[in-house]
């Protein structure tokens, strides 16, 4: 059996971990914290999104199958539902905003067109795949109410 890294700890090696806790000092994530730190609540959280757990239940009792895993996993606190519930609540959330809009930034730079090859030609619309554009209207054709003839004149269309 391969004894290598676990996966979930081979993708947390690219989150810019400075960065996260530059954040955690601004916000005073970790102050009075006693075991349950700042980086173990966003490991727990971040392990629950791609597994679809919804609850604190359902992360305690899917991370406590694999108790022995979690320290390779990066989690170093003791988790419960309790602990997982109160940091959840007690945390500024401007944290957990954060640190996502600066992973956008990395990866907006890492796949930004280069200056030479990848550049889409200027004054080239693509459209969207799934998004057809609506055709444009066309004039109605309205009778004016003195004359027994139609008058076309364009009818203004609110939306």
């Amino acid at each position: 059996m391969y004894a290598g890294k676990l996966v979930f700890a081979q993708v947390m090696e690219f989150a810019p971990w400075h960065t996260f806790r530059r954040l955690v000092k601004k916000y005073r994530g970790d102050f009075n914290v006693r075991s349950f730190s700042c980086l173990d609540q966003f490991l727990c959280m971040a392990f629950a999104q791609p597994t679809y757990r919804e609850s604190p239940r359902d992360i305690e009792a899917c991370l406590r199958a694999q108790s022995c895993k979690l320290y390779h996993l990066g989690v170093r606190g003791n988790v419960s539902r309790s602990a997982l519930a109160d940091a959840n609540e007690a945390r500024d959330w401007r944290i957990h905003y954060e640190f996502p809009h600066a992973l956008i930034v990395i990866a907006r730079r890492l796949y930004a067109p280069s200056n030479d090859r990848n550049r889409r030609p200027r004054g080239r619309r693509v459209a969207r795949r799934g998004c057809p554009r609506p055709a444009p209207e066309e004039p109605s054709m309205q009778v004016s109410p003195h004359s027994a003839r139609a008058v076309q004149r364009p009818v203004s269309v609110r939306h």
